[in-house]
């Protein structure tokens, strides 16, 4: 896929693309700088936040496979077509998450020594839930006090902010004299 153009649509999420990166580890070192993945991905303006450049000798007993499903979150499934493979890089890869392109439509124009090894979708959040059955739940269940009584808190309230405030500027009178 080296040379080739990657088309990213616009609002793109959940996306996460790893690349091997065919080059010296000098190289592969900046490309950790603002701005220098960039220039081997052919696209300026990406979140840098959002590109991890990985020496894979330094996740031994993880490994990439463990990186990918511990630290990003994808599946063992989605892993398993490519998980020969992805055992077998040696040196660094670039992963790229769809956020670094802030929502932009991009097309990406890779270095020859940037290879594009796979793309994964993140899984979605399950955001079902039972609802809550309590009567704490139910819409206007606290208890409301009586607009007289909210008035004389507040004026509570009120009158201890003021000694407080005229007891700190008492005592820094009496530091100032002193």
């Amino acid at each position: 896929m080296s040379g080739d153009a990657l088309i990213v649509p616009e609002g793109e999420h959940g996306r996460i693309r790893v690349f091997a990166l065919d080059m010296r580890p000098e190289q592969a070192e900046f490309l950790r700088e603002p701005g220098a993945a960039d220039q081997v991905l052919g696209l300026a303006g990406l979140d840098p936040a959002q590109i991890d450049v990985i020496r894979i000798a330094d996740l031994e007993g993880l490994g990439l496979t463990g990186y990918l499903t511990e630290g990003c979150g994808l599946t063992e499934e989605q892993i398993l077509p490519d998980r020969a493979l992805l055992e077998g890089l040696e040196g660094y890869v670039l992963v790229l998450r769809s956020r670094a392109f802030q929502g932009a439509a991009a097309v990406l124009a890779p270095d020859p020594e940037v290879r594009l090894i796979a793309s994964y979708d993140e899984p979605d959040t399950d955001w079902r839930a039972e609802p809550v059955r309590s009567a704490s739940a139910e819409p206007y269940s606290a208890p409301r006090s009586a607009p007289r009584a909210a008035r004389a808190r507040a004026r509570r309230i009120g009158g201890g902010l003021f000694a407080v405030v005229m007891i700190l500027i008492a005592l820094l009178i009496w530091a100032v004299a002193v």
